[in-house]
Protein backbone atom coordinates (compact mmCIF):
# COMPACT_ATOMS: atom_id res chain seq x y z
CA UNK A 1 0.00 0.00 0.00
CA UNK A 2 1.60 3.72 -0.61
CA UNK A 3 2.24 5.73 2.12
CA UNK A 4 0.48 8.31 0.20
CA UNK A 5 -2.59 10.42 1.71
CA UNK A 6 -3.76 11.00 -1.54
CA UNK A 7 -4.62 7.38 -1.51
CA UNK A 8 -6.72 7.79 1.24
CA UNK A 9 -10.34 7.28 0.78
CA UNK A 10 -11.43 10.83 2.67
CA UNK A 11 -13.22 14.19 1.50
CA UNK A 12 -11.88 16.10 -1.34
CA UNK A 13 -11.15 19.37 1.63
CA UNK A 14 -9.65 17.23 4.23
CA UNK A 15 -7.42 16.16 1.14
CA UNK A 16 -6.57 19.92 0.29
CA UNK A 17 -5.85 20.78 4.20
CA UNK A 18 -2.94 17.96 3.73
CA UNK A 19 -1.67 18.84 1.16
CA UNK A 20 -1.61 23.05 1.49
CA UNK A 21 -0.06 22.00 5.20
CA UNK A 22 2.64 19.67 2.93
CA UNK A 23 1.74 16.71 4.95
CA UNK A 24 2.11 14.25 2.04
CA UNK A 25 3.48 11.06 3.13
CA UNK A 26 2.03 9.29 6.41
CA UNK A 27 4.06 8.37 9.24
CA UNK A 28 3.94 4.80 10.59
CA UNK A 29 1.41 4.98 12.90
CA UNK A 30 -1.00 6.41 10.88
CA UNK A 31 -0.84 4.14 8.00
CA UNK A 32 -1.05 1.77 10.15
CA UNK A 33 -4.26 3.49 11.58
CA UNK A 34 -6.29 5.42 9.38
CA UNK A 35 -7.39 2.61 6.96
CA UNK A 36 -9.05 0.28 10.17
CA UNK A 37 -10.54 4.07 11.70
CA UNK A 38 -11.64 4.98 8.69
CA UNK A 39 -13.03 1.90 8.02
CA UNK A 40 -14.43 2.33 11.21
CA UNK A 41 -12.98 -0.92 13.34
CA UNK A 42 -11.82 -0.83 17.05
CA UNK A 43 -8.55 0.15 17.37
CA UNK A 44 -5.79 0.25 19.58
CA UNK A 45 -2.30 1.60 19.02
CA UNK A 46 1.03 1.80 20.48
CA UNK A 47 3.40 4.47 19.19
CA UNK A 48 5.75 7.75 20.91
CA UNK A 49 5.09 11.70 21.74
CA UNK A 50 6.07 12.79 18.31
CA UNK A 51 4.47 10.06 16.01
CA UNK A 52 1.67 11.74 14.26
CA UNK A 53 -1.09 9.60 16.34
CA UNK A 54 -3.35 13.39 16.78
CA UNK A 55 -3.71 13.25 12.79
CA UNK A 56 -4.36 9.85 13.08
CA UNK A 57 -7.46 9.76 15.03
CA UNK A 58 -8.91 13.33 13.88
CA UNK A 59 -8.65 12.72 10.66
CA UNK A 60 -11.32 9.58 10.66
CA UNK A 61 -13.28 11.96 12.82
CA UNK A 62 -13.78 14.59 10.26
CA UNK A 63 -14.23 12.33 7.68
CA UNK A 64 -17.61 10.58 9.22
CA UNK A 65 -19.03 13.63 10.99
CA UNK A 66 -22.67 15.36 9.64
CA UNK A 67 -21.82 18.87 9.98
CA UNK A 68 -25.92 19.26 9.87
CA UNK A 69 -26.50 17.86 13.22
CA UNK A 70 -24.84 19.92 16.27
CA UNK A 71 -24.34 17.12 18.46
CA UNK A 72 -21.69 15.78 20.45
CA UNK A 73 -20.81 13.45 17.73
CA UNK A 74 -16.87 12.63 19.38
CA UNK A 75 -15.45 12.62 22.35
CA UNK A 76 -11.34 12.42 22.88
CA UNK A 77 -10.19 12.21 26.20
CA UNK A 78 -7.01 13.13 27.65
CA UNK A 79 -4.75 13.28 30.91
CA UNK A 80 -3.76 16.60 30.93
CA UNK A 81 -4.79 20.36 29.42
CA UNK A 82 -2.17 21.01 27.16
CA UNK A 83 -2.91 17.82 25.66
CA UNK A 84 -6.43 18.81 25.34
CA UNK A 85 -5.34 22.27 23.54
CA UNK A 86 -2.92 20.75 21.41
CA UNK A 87 -5.38 18.11 20.20
CA UNK A 88 -8.10 20.91 19.85
CA UNK A 89 -5.49 22.97 17.72
CA UNK A 90 -4.42 19.98 15.42
CA UNK A 91 -8.16 18.88 14.57
CA UNK A 92 -8.84 22.80 13.88
CA UNK A 93 -6.42 23.12 11.61
CA UNK A 94 -7.37 19.73 9.44
CA UNK A 95 -10.86 21.17 9.46
CA UNK A 96 -10.15 24.62 8.27
CA UNK A 97 -12.44 24.06 5.18
CA UNK A 98 -15.54 22.35 7.11
CA UNK A 99 -17.37 25.51 7.66
CA UNK A 100 -19.23 25.42 11.09
CA UNK A 101 -17.76 22.81 12.25
CA UNK A 102 -17.45 23.59 16.66
CA UNK A 103 -14.76 21.66 18.74
CA UNK A 104 -14.95 22.51 22.17
CA UNK A 105 -12.52 22.06 24.88
CA UNK A 106 -13.72 20.75 28.67
CA UNK A 107 -10.82 21.01 30.85
CA UNK A 108 -9.47 21.71 34.49
CA UNK A 109 -8.26 24.75 35.45
CA UNK A 110 -10.57 26.99 33.62
CA UNK A 111 -14.24 28.39 34.59
CA UNK A 112 -16.77 25.88 34.51
CA UNK A 113 -19.89 28.65 33.15
CA UNK A 114 -18.07 29.47 30.29
CA UNK A 115 -17.88 25.36 29.28
CA UNK A 116 -21.50 24.81 29.75
CA UNK A 117 -22.74 27.90 27.83
CA UNK A 118 -20.64 26.62 25.15
CA UNK A 119 -22.15 23.32 25.33
CA UNK A 120 -25.42 25.18 25.41
CA UNK A 121 -24.67 26.54 21.78
CA UNK A 122 -23.65 22.97 20.76
CA UNK A 123 -20.56 21.04 19.42
CA UNK A 124 -19.42 18.48 17.43
CA UNK A 125 -16.47 17.14 19.13
CA UNK A 126 -14.99 17.82 22.55
CA UNK A 127 -11.96 17.00 23.75
CA UNK A 128 -11.55 17.22 27.90
CA UNK A 129 -9.75 15.92 30.94
CA UNK A 130 -11.44 13.08 32.63
CA UNK A 131 -12.49 15.11 35.66
CA UNK A 132 -14.08 17.86 33.69
CA UNK A 133 -16.59 15.44 31.47
CA UNK A 134 -17.45 14.08 34.44
CA UNK A 135 -17.94 17.02 36.62
CA UNK A 136 -20.60 18.25 34.04
CA UNK A 137 -22.28 15.07 33.35
CA UNK A 138 -23.12 14.53 37.39
CA UNK A 139 -24.29 18.73 36.82
CA UNK A 140 -26.72 16.94 33.61
CA UNK A 141 -24.55 19.03 31.51
CA UNK A 142 -22.61 16.75 29.13
CA UNK A 143 -25.05 14.58 26.90
CA UNK A 144 -22.71 12.20 25.27
CA UNK A 145 -25.72 9.90 23.59
CA UNK A 146 -25.01 10.81 20.58
CA UNK A 147 -20.69 10.03 20.48
CA UNK A 148 -19.82 7.49 18.01
CA UNK A 149 -16.22 8.29 18.36
CA UNK A 150 -14.32 7.99 21.46
CA UNK A 151 -10.83 8.53 21.55
CA UNK A 152 -8.39 7.55 24.43
CA UNK A 153 -5.41 9.74 24.07
CA UNK A 154 -2.28 8.67 26.19
CA UNK A 155 -4.27 6.31 27.86
CA UNK A 156 -1.26 4.84 29.97
CA UNK A 157 -1.13 8.50 31.47
CA UNK A 158 -4.75 8.92 32.61
CA UNK A 159 -3.70 5.19 34.44
CA UNK A 160 -0.70 6.79 35.99
CA UNK A 161 -2.70 9.53 37.01
CA UNK A 162 -5.16 7.93 38.60
CA UNK A 163 -8.23 8.27 36.55
CA UNK A 164 -8.90 4.76 35.65
CA UNK A 165 -12.65 4.72 37.54
CA UNK A 166 -13.64 8.09 36.12
CA UNK A 167 -12.84 6.30 32.74
CA UNK A 168 -14.47 3.10 32.78
CA UNK A 169 -17.68 5.84 33.94
CA UNK A 170 -17.25 7.89 30.79
CA UNK A 171 -16.71 5.15 28.80
CA UNK A 172 -20.01 3.30 30.52
CA UNK A 173 -21.97 6.91 29.44
CA UNK A 174 -21.55 6.36 26.29
CA UNK A 175 -23.40 4.26 23.38
CA UNK A 176 -22.27 0.66 23.14
CA UNK A 177 -22.28 1.29 19.10
CA UNK A 178 -19.69 3.47 19.28
CA UNK A 179 -16.20 3.43 17.75
CA UNK A 180 -13.60 2.94 20.46
CA UNK A 181 -9.75 3.97 20.21
CA UNK A 182 -6.79 3.52 22.59
CA UNK A 183 -3.68 5.33 21.78
CA UNK A 184 -0.87 4.61 24.67
CA UNK A 185 2.94 4.76 24.57
CA UNK A 186 3.25 1.96 26.85
CA UNK A 187 0.52 -0.88 27.31
CA UNK A 188 0.26 -1.92 30.81
CA UNK A 189 -2.15 -4.81 31.90
CA UNK A 190 -5.04 -2.29 32.88
CA UNK A 191 -5.01 -0.82 29.31
CA UNK A 192 -5.26 -4.89 27.93
CA UNK A 193 -8.04 -5.06 30.51
CA UNK A 194 -10.23 -2.36 29.74
CA UNK A 195 -9.54 -2.93 26.07
CA UNK A 196 -11.22 -6.65 26.35
CA UNK A 197 -13.90 -4.83 28.33
CA UNK A 198 -14.86 -2.06 26.44
CA UNK A 199 -13.84 -2.51 22.66
CA UNK A 200 -14.72 -4.99 20.00
CA UNK A 201 -12.33 -6.79 18.10
CA UNK A 202 -9.97 -4.17 18.19
CA UNK A 203 -7.02 -4.11 15.70
CA UNK A 204 -4.02 -3.59 17.98
CA UNK A 205 -0.88 -2.15 16.40
CA UNK A 206 2.42 -1.48 18.26
CA UNK A 207 5.07 0.95 16.30
CA UNK A 208 8.83 -0.09 17.40
CA UNK A 209 11.41 2.04 16.80
CA UNK A 210 13.84 1.69 14.35
CA UNK A 211 17.42 2.85 14.36
CA UNK A 212 16.36 5.28 11.63
CA UNK A 213 13.42 6.81 13.45
CA UNK A 214 15.07 6.69 17.09
CA UNK A 215 15.21 10.08 18.55
CA UNK A 216 19.18 11.26 18.21
CA UNK A 217 19.42 11.79 22.35
CA UNK A 218 22.78 11.95 24.39
CA UNK A 219 21.65 10.71 27.19
CA UNK A 220 24.24 11.56 30.89
CA UNK A 221 24.23 11.68 33.97
CA UNK A 222 25.55 13.98 37.14
CA UNK A 223 26.34 12.52 40.06
CA UNK A 224 25.93 14.82 43.01
CA UNK A 225 25.03 15.41 46.81
CA UNK A 226 21.92 16.76 47.67
CA UNK A 227 22.96 19.75 48.77
CA UNK A 228 25.13 20.55 45.79
CA UNK A 229 22.53 19.91 43.02
CA UNK A 230 21.64 23.49 42.70
CA UNK A 231 25.46 23.87 41.70
CA UNK A 232 25.74 22.09 39.26
CA UNK A 233 22.73 22.84 37.73
CA UNK A 234 23.89 26.02 36.88
CA UNK A 235 27.36 25.07 35.72
CA UNK A 236 25.88 22.79 33.35
CA UNK A 237 23.78 25.52 32.22
CA UNK A 238 26.33 28.26 31.54
CA UNK A 239 28.73 25.37 30.45
CA UNK A 240 26.19 23.53 28.04
CA UNK A 241 24.06 27.05 27.40
CA UNK A 242 21.22 25.32 25.68
CA UNK A 243 18.55 27.06 23.47
CA UNK A 244 16.03 25.72 25.54
CA UNK A 245 15.59 23.45 28.35
CA UNK A 246 13.19 22.06 30.06
CA UNK A 247 14.04 20.92 33.97
CA UNK A 248 12.16 18.35 35.49
CA UNK A 249 10.96 17.88 39.15
CA UNK A 250 9.17 15.80 41.40
CA UNK A 251 6.93 18.53 43.62
CA UNK A 252 5.70 21.53 43.31
CA UNK A 253 7.80 23.01 46.04
CA UNK A 254 10.77 22.14 44.58
CA UNK A 255 9.58 23.85 40.65
CA UNK A 256 9.02 27.11 43.07
CA UNK A 257 12.29 26.68 45.03
CA UNK A 258 14.55 26.06 41.75
CA UNK A 259 12.61 28.76 39.96
CA UNK A 260 13.75 31.31 42.56
CA UNK A 261 16.72 29.74 43.22
CA UNK A 262 17.63 30.48 39.30
CA UNK A 263 16.19 34.03 38.95
CA UNK A 264 18.62 34.79 41.82
CA UNK A 265 21.48 33.83 39.85
CA UNK A 266 20.33 36.38 37.03
CA UNK A 267 18.74 33.60 34.84
CA UNK A 268 15.58 34.49 33.55
CA UNK A 269 13.27 30.99 33.86
CA UNK A 270 9.85 29.95 34.74
CA UNK A 271 7.34 27.69 36.84
CA UNK A 272 5.10 24.96 35.76
CA UNK A 273 2.91 22.81 38.15
CA UNK A 274 -0.48 21.96 39.13
CA UNK A 275 -0.60 25.73 41.38
CA UNK A 276 -0.79 27.55 38.12
CA UNK A 277 -4.81 28.19 36.19
CA UNK A 278 -5.18 27.72 33.09
CA UNK A 279 -4.48 30.98 31.58
CA UNK A 280 -1.07 31.48 33.40
CA UNK A 281 -0.15 27.93 31.82
CA UNK A 282 -0.85 29.09 29.18
CA UNK A 283 1.51 32.11 29.24
CA UNK A 284 4.26 30.36 30.57
CA UNK A 285 4.29 28.04 27.65
CA UNK A 286 3.70 30.61 24.85
CA UNK A 287 6.85 32.39 26.39
CA UNK A 288 9.09 29.48 25.94
CA UNK A 289 7.59 28.40 22.77
CA UNK A 290 8.26 31.72 21.52
CA UNK A 291 11.65 32.45 22.66
CA UNK A 292 10.85 34.75 25.47
CA UNK A 293 12.19 32.37 27.82
CA UNK A 294 14.75 29.50 27.57
CA UNK A 295 14.04 27.99 30.74
CA UNK A 296 11.34 25.94 32.05
CA UNK A 297 11.03 24.03 35.49
CA UNK A 298 8.02 22.00 35.70
CA UNK A 299 6.66 18.89 37.53
CA UNK A 300 5.68 15.88 35.48
CA UNK A 301 2.09 17.79 33.95
CA UNK A 302 4.58 19.02 31.39
CA UNK A 303 6.19 15.68 30.84
CA UNK A 304 3.45 15.08 28.05
CA UNK A 305 1.16 16.69 25.36
CA UNK A 306 3.12 19.75 24.79
CA UNK A 307 3.61 21.26 21.82
CA UNK A 308 6.89 22.31 22.04
CA UNK A 309 9.45 21.93 18.94
CA UNK A 310 13.35 22.06 18.81
CA UNK A 311 14.04 21.33 22.92
CA UNK A 312 17.25 21.11 22.89
CA UNK A 313 17.93 19.86 26.46
CA UNK A 314 15.82 17.48 29.49
CA UNK A 315 17.28 18.25 32.65
CA UNK A 316 16.18 15.14 35.33
CA UNK A 317 16.40 17.40 38.43
CA UNK A 318 14.75 14.82 40.35
CA UNK A 319 15.18 10.99 39.67
CA UNK A 320 12.23 9.98 38.06
CA UNK A 321 9.61 8.15 40.12
CA UNK A 322 9.85 4.73 37.38
CA UNK A 323 11.40 4.04 34.08
CA UNK A 324 8.10 5.42 32.26
CA UNK A 325 8.30 8.60 33.56
CA UNK A 326 11.92 8.68 32.42
CA UNK A 327 11.29 7.76 29.06
CA UNK A 328 8.49 10.49 28.82
CA UNK A 329 10.12 13.11 30.24
CA UNK A 330 13.51 12.85 28.13
CA UNK A 331 10.92 12.24 24.65
CA UNK A 332 10.73 16.07 24.80
CA UNK A 333 13.83 16.68 23.35
CA UNK A 334 15.73 14.74 20.48
CA UNK A 335 12.29 15.15 17.76
CA UNK A 336 11.60 15.57 14.03
CA UNK A 337 15.30 14.93 13.58
CA UNK A 338 17.09 17.53 16.10
CA UNK A 339 19.64 16.12 18.29
CA UNK A 340 18.77 16.15 21.77
CA UNK A 341 20.05 15.78 25.25
CA UNK A 342 18.91 14.58 28.37
CA UNK A 343 21.17 15.11 31.73
CA UNK A 344 20.00 12.94 34.66
CA UNK A 345 21.06 13.83 38.42
CA UNK A 346 21.64 11.24 40.72
CA UNK A 347 22.63 11.31 44.35
CA UNK A 348 24.17 8.60 46.22
CA UNK A 349 20.86 7.27 47.70
CA UNK A 350 19.56 6.86 44.36
CA UNK A 351 22.05 4.39 43.13
CA UNK A 352 20.61 1.30 42.79
CA UNK A 353 17.51 3.08 41.23
CA UNK A 354 20.07 4.29 38.49
CA UNK A 355 21.29 0.47 38.12
CA UNK A 356 17.58 -0.76 37.67
CA UNK A 357 16.75 1.75 35.13
CA UNK A 358 20.25 1.19 33.32
CA UNK A 359 19.75 -2.64 33.25
CA UNK A 360 15.18 -1.98 31.86
CA UNK A 361 15.98 0.37 29.25
CA UNK A 362 18.99 -1.01 27.96
CA UNK A 363 21.29 2.00 28.77
CA UNK A 364 24.47 2.92 29.72
CA UNK A 365 24.45 6.53 30.98
CA UNK A 366 27.89 8.33 31.23
CA UNK A 367 28.67 11.18 33.82
CA UNK A 368 28.33 14.81 32.27
CA UNK A 369 31.48 16.14 30.78
CA UNK A 370 32.32 19.63 32.12
CA UNK A 371 35.32 21.75 31.35
CA UNK A 372 38.14 21.77 33.34
CA UNK A 373 39.07 25.41 33.23
CA UNK A 374 36.79 28.22 34.78
CA UNK A 375 33.03 28.04 33.77
CA UNK A 376 30.74 30.71 31.76
CA UNK A 377 29.51 33.40 33.93
CA UNK A 378 26.62 34.40 32.87
CA UNK A 379 23.76 32.19 31.00
CA UNK A 380 22.57 34.14 27.89
CA UNK A 381 19.18 36.22 27.82
CA UNK A 382 15.97 35.24 25.52
CA UNK A 383 15.85 37.66 22.19
CA UNK A 384 12.41 37.85 22.30
CA UNK A 385 9.64 39.18 24.50
CA UNK A 386 6.02 38.21 24.65
CA UNK A 387 2.99 40.54 24.23
CA UNK A 388 -0.23 40.03 25.72
CA UNK A 389 -3.35 41.53 23.73
CA UNK A 390 -7.00 41.13 25.42
CA UNK A 391 -8.62 40.36 22.31
CA UNK A 392 -9.23 36.57 20.95
CA UNK A 393 -10.69 33.74 18.99
CA UNK A 394 -13.94 34.98 20.25
CA UNK A 395 -13.25 38.49 19.06
CA UNK A 396 -12.65 37.69 15.84
CA UNK A 397 -8.97 38.43 15.98
CA UNK A 398 -6.80 36.66 13.59
CA UNK A 399 -3.35 36.22 12.68
CA UNK A 400 -3.38 38.65 10.31
CA UNK A 401 -4.91 41.08 12.10
CA UNK A 402 -1.96 41.14 14.52
CA UNK A 403 0.48 41.23 11.97
CA UNK A 404 -1.16 43.97 10.38
CA UNK A 405 -1.70 46.16 13.54
CA UNK A 406 2.24 45.30 14.52
CA UNK A 407 3.79 45.99 10.94
CA UNK A 408 1.22 49.39 10.28
CA UNK A 409 1.12 52.53 11.78
CA UNK A 410 0.18 51.36 15.25
CA UNK A 411 3.11 49.24 15.46
CA UNK A 412 5.96 50.08 12.85
CA UNK A 413 7.44 46.81 13.23
CA UNK A 414 9.15 44.93 9.91
CA UNK A 415 7.77 41.44 9.71
CA UNK A 416 11.05 39.82 10.53
CA UNK A 417 10.87 41.83 14.07
CA UNK A 418 8.04 39.67 14.77
CA UNK A 419 8.05 36.05 16.11
CA UNK A 420 4.69 33.25 16.77
CA UNK A 421 1.23 34.74 17.10
CA UNK A 422 -0.44 32.46 19.79
CA UNK A 423 -4.34 33.28 19.50
CA UNK A 424 -6.22 32.06 22.28
CA UNK A 425 -10.15 32.52 23.43
CA UNK A 426 -9.84 35.80 24.78
CA UNK A 427 -6.45 36.87 24.76
CA UNK A 428 -3.65 36.65 21.92
CA UNK A 429 0.46 35.58 22.11
CA UNK A 430 2.75 37.53 20.17
CA UNK A 431 6.81 37.45 20.55
CA UNK A 432 8.33 40.54 18.87
CA UNK A 433 12.04 41.27 19.52
CA UNK A 434 13.24 42.72 22.99
CA UNK A 435 14.38 45.76 21.72
CA UNK A 436 10.81 47.14 20.85
CA UNK A 437 8.64 44.98 23.14
CA UNK A 438 8.34 48.36 25.60
CA UNK A 439 7.39 50.71 23.28
CA UNK A 440 4.88 48.81 21.26
CA UNK A 441 3.10 48.40 24.30
CA UNK A 442 2.84 52.00 24.75
CA UNK A 443 1.78 52.53 20.82
CA UNK A 444 -0.66 49.69 20.71
CA UNK A 445 -2.29 51.31 24.04
CA UNK A 446 -3.36 54.02 21.67
CA UNK A 447 -3.91 51.83 18.30
CA UNK A 448 -6.37 49.70 17.24
CA UNK A 449 -6.39 46.01 15.98
CA UNK A 450 -8.82 45.05 13.34
CA UNK A 451 -10.67 48.94 14.07
CA UNK A 452 -10.60 47.97 18.12
CA UNK A 453 -8.24 49.11 20.93
CA UNK A 454 -7.61 46.00 23.82
CA UNK A 455 -5.53 46.15 26.74
CA UNK A 456 -1.88 45.26 26.17
CA UNK A 457 0.94 44.35 28.28
CA UNK A 458 3.94 42.67 28.80
CA UNK A 459 3.36 39.15 29.32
Amino acid sequence: MSTAFSNLKIAPELLSVLAELNYQQMTPIQEQSLPALLSGRDFIGQSKTGSGKTLAFALPILQKLNLSEKKIQALIICPTRELCTQVAQETRKLARKMLGLQVLILSGGQEIRPQILSLYHGAHIVVGTPGRLLDLIQRQKLNLSDVSTLVLDEADRMLDMGFQEDMEILLNEIPGTRQTVFFSATFPTTINHMSKKYQHDPIKVVIEDTEESKAPITQSLIRTEAYGKTGLLLRALKQYQPETVLIFCNLKTTVASLTQDLLNEGILCLGLSGDLDQDERNSVLARFRNGSTRIVIATDVASRGLDIKDLAMVINYDFPIDHETYVHRIGRTGRAGHVGQSVLFVTPTETERLKNLQSELKIDLPNLSFDSGPSRNTFPDSPMETLYIGGGRKDKVRPGDILGALTGEAGGLNSTDIGKIEIHDTYTFVAVKKEYAKALVQKLKTGRIKGQRFFVKLA
